[in-house]
């Protein structure tokens, strides 16, 4: 008997509550000025993964970056990337 998934009660192979998690989550892109006028990209609700795809995405948009309290920072004015 194949293993079955706890929430959806579907087998593994079938499963899709991270496909329907991944759809629900809101992001939230938002530039705000710090230090010196400089602005810096928040994004906040990134659950899955974030430190990942903060090494991701700082290295694609050329510009230095953290995981903080919950949401991502990256210096510069990046929403339009």
């Amino acid at each position: 008997m194949p293993a079955v998934c706890p929430k959806c009660g579907l087998p593994l192979e079938l499963c899709i509550c991270k496909t329907i998690e991944r759809e629900a989550e809101k992001i939230k892109v938002y530039v705000e000025k710090r230090r010196f006028g400089k602005p810096t990209t928040i994004i906040e609700g990134i659950k899955e993964n974030p430190k990942e795809i903060v090494s991701k995405l700082k290295s694609k948009l050329a510009c230095g970056g953290t995981f903080k309290k919950g949401h991502i920072e990256l210096q510069g004015d990046h929403r339009n990337k």
